[in-house]
């Protein structure tokens, strides 16, 4: 297990930057020591004040990309952006760690969120603009993971983000059947998230400054050993998208959530396609669909993530995927995000390689 994310979250103040950026070191620092590679460190705002004018919004977001690489963050969040956010491709052309959202929170957000979406992924080679973007449908604030990460405009906080996958592998493995093995998953879990409330605890009391909890959720990386898709594999028999697969995801689920520990964000099973070794294969073979991800989003975790989708896809169609997602949040009062990612002049079954160490090798799924 590794940490993805230490983010810490502070109200629109420059002021409080410098401060947050010891913070964040400090509790690097402690993790470091008891044996926990933690991989980066994030910034994350409240959404702009209403005196944010659109023609003054871009030189907001460069000063405050500065003066978070400057305090040494490796990454910064806007948070959800209301009506600055048709200014976000833009955004993205002219900053270079700098993360932001939009709330689904009616029909014409929807309609705004695909807009963004389809330009985004002109912004920069293979689409990949749209990997600092996510519409948001229910996500609280003080959610460690990017893009979806807000203030919530109280006093300074601090968040974890896991990247946990290998443990739901481990004891799939280890365990003789999948009760045994998600039973002792509840328990890693619940072992670790306390360990690290406890590292955690007098850092964040030493800078008084509240402690948000920690995101146990079971993110992948682009390795089978550490493949949420080959946990989900090993306890349903079969390859993702068949039968049996939703009963595995909603038992990693429940085993999750099931554990006793301080948390925050959405503590689920993150199903990013690009993003895990065996996700990005079944999609090159054709097996993982859009419905497949929708489904067990119904059951889980954090809904459609790292998705790649045609290049030719109209703002239409991706408005009827993120309707899905909005209906979905809201008939089962569960916070899901969608990130969508068009890849230009790909089409469905075409092959796909980023050079970036967290996508795995795949193929462009249909819509």
């Amino acid at each position: 297990m590794r940490i993805r994310a230490i983010t810490v979250f502070i109200p629109s103040d420059p002021r409080s930057v410098s401060r947050a950026g010891d913070l964040a070191r400090a509790a690097r620092e402690a993790l470091d020591s008891a044996g926990y590679e933690v991989q980066t460190l994030r910034l994350a705002l409240p959404p702009p004040e209403p005196s944010v004018r659109p023609e003054d919004f871009l030189g907001y977001a460069r000063e405050w990309e500065a003066m978070a690489r400057e305090a040494g963050f490796d990454y910064l969040s806007l948070g959800p952006l209301g009506s600055l956010a048709p200014s976000i491709p833009r955004l993205f052309a002219e900053t270079e760690r700098t993360f932001a959202a939009l709330i689904l929170a009616e029909r014409e957000a929807v309609t705004t969120a695909a807009r963004i979406v389809r330009e985004n992924a002109e912004v920069a080679p293979d689409g990949f603009a749209n990997l600092r973007f996510a519409a948001l449908a229910g996500v609280p604030p003080l959610c460690p993971f990017f893009p979806a990460a807000y203030h919530d405009g109280g006093p300074m906080a601090l968040g974890v983000a896991t990247e946990a996958a290998d443990l739901a592998v481990e004891a799939a493995r280890a365990a003789q059947d999948p009760v045994a093995a998600l039973a002792m998953l509840q328990a890693q879990v619940e072992a670790a998230g306390r360990r690290l409330a406890d590292l955690l605890r007098p850092t964040v009391a030493a800078f008084a400054a509240r402690f948000a909890g920690i995101d146990f959720s079971l993110a992948p990386f682009p390795d089978p050993e550490r493949s949420i898709g080959t946990a989900i594999e090993l306890l349903s028999g079969v390859p993702f998208g068949e039968a049996g697969t939703l009963a595995a995801v909603a038992g990693l689920a429940t085993a999750v959530q099931g554990a006793d520990f301080p948390r925050t964000g959405f503590c689920g099973i993150m199903l990013p396609v690009l993003e895990d070794a065996v996700l990005a294969q079944r999609a090159a073979e054709r097996r993982l669909r859009l419905s497949d991800l929708l489904l067990c989003s119904a059951v889980c975790g954090t809904g459609l993530d790292t998705v790649p989708l045609p290049g030719s896809v109209s703002a239409a169609a991706l408005a009827r995927v993120l309707e899905d997602v909005r209906a979905l949040s809201a008939r089962l009062g569960k916070p899901l995000t969608a990130r969508l990612m068009p890849i230009p002049g790909r089409e469905a079954g075409d092959p796909i390689r980023f050079d970036f160490a967290y996508f795995a090798p795949s193929a462009v799924m249909a819509i």
